[in-house]
């Protein structure tokens, strides 16, 4: 899979808050992807008292979203748990996973924020840069930002704010249940993103690809 060698991941604290000051002007906004052929969901676990990395990643056909191919990959944990600097914690084991795929996808849903996030680069962002592949945040939780009551029924939604600044959507997939935080990872608009995270998702909560993927990080 073709990418690009962004940055050590031997870095400080300092150094990881500065990488994503920089490389934050590279996140594209806007509809930048081709015909969806395949969607993948990537998500991450933990093993041994989280000193192991299990990164996954599962490749599902679209529209239809049969499993596909799917890759598995383990590391040791080099950085620690901090919030908002988890991507240096995650990626380097998602990237080992995505050398273990034999097909590409076309789009990434990943489990955990994009643009909202303090430093507008969070870990689909960041993915999504690295091995330019549009991507889409899919967080089950808020890290930052403010918004409304979202509505009820399926397919409803908010826009999250940060002071005045549109970083996303808080987005009911299902009737009655907790919501779900979209933000633009890469190379797509939060309207696309969010038409694709509802054409995803069928009879639950979470999207068929973040499911996929998380039952494979969680073993």
């Amino acid at each position: 899979m073709k990418s690009h060698q962004l940055h050590s991941w031997d870095v400080s604290y300092d150094e990881a808050r500065a990488i994503q000051q920089q490389l934050r002007s590279k996140v594209i906004s806007e509809d930048r992807l081709g015909p969806v052929h395949y969607v993948a969901g990537v998500d991450v676990g933990f093993e041994q008292s989280n000193t192991i990395t299990r990164a996954a990643v599962a490749v599902l056909s679209f529209p239809d979203l049969i499993l596909r191919d799917q890759a598995l990959a383990r590391r040791p944990t080099s950085f620690p748990y901090i919030p908002g600097l988890l991507s240096f914690r995650e990626v380097p084991a998602v990237l080992d996973a995505f050398d273990r795929l034999s097909i590409q996808p076309d789009l990434l849903l990943c489990d955990g924020q994009g643009i909202a996030h303090p430093r507008r680069f969070g870990i689909a962002s960041h993915i999504g840069v690295w091995v330019d592949i549009p991507a889409i945040g899919v967080a089950k939780s808020r890290l930052i930002g403010t918004h409304n009551e979202v509505p009820y029924h399926k397919g409803g939604y908010t826009r999250l704010y940060d002071h005045d600044e549109c970083i996303g959507a808080v987005l009911r997939t299902r009737v009655n249940v907790r919501p779900l935080y979209i933000s633009i990872g890469h190379r797509i608009s939060l309207k696309t993103a969010i038409d694709y995270v509802m054409r995803c998702t069928t009879r639950y909560r979470l999207p068929e690809t973040t499911r996929y993927a998380h039952k494979l990080a969680s073993g």
